[in-house]
């Protein structure tokens, strides 16, 4: 397998381990009463930009991006990770 090739399978791994791990959070936080554990499993970082807009006078564009991860999205991560480094 050559080098770029494995660089965006394991890219791949790592946003299928977030988006996973992510969803799961979230349906504990779900499940869970109130109290610190769910907060905990509800906490979330957050980066990106909001939305730019680049108005030409025949098209308008608008771009922006934004990842929201919590703390089993970060595990699902590093499980995939581990997976990808000791089962592929």
């Amino acid at each position: 397998m050559t080098r770029n090739r494995r660089i965006g399978v394991l890219f791949l791994w790592l946003v299928c381990g977030a988006v996973v791990g992510s969803l799961l959070g979230e349906l504990l936080g779900l499940i869970l009463p109130e109290g610190v554990v769910r907060q905990f499993f509800l906490a979330a970082a957050s980066i990106g930009f909001g939305p730019a807009t680049v108005d030409l006078a025949v098209i308008s564009i608008t771009v922006g991006f934004r990842l929201t991860i919590n703390v089993v999205g970060v595990l699902g991560i590093l499980f995939a990770a581990y997976y990808f480094r000791w089962f592929r």
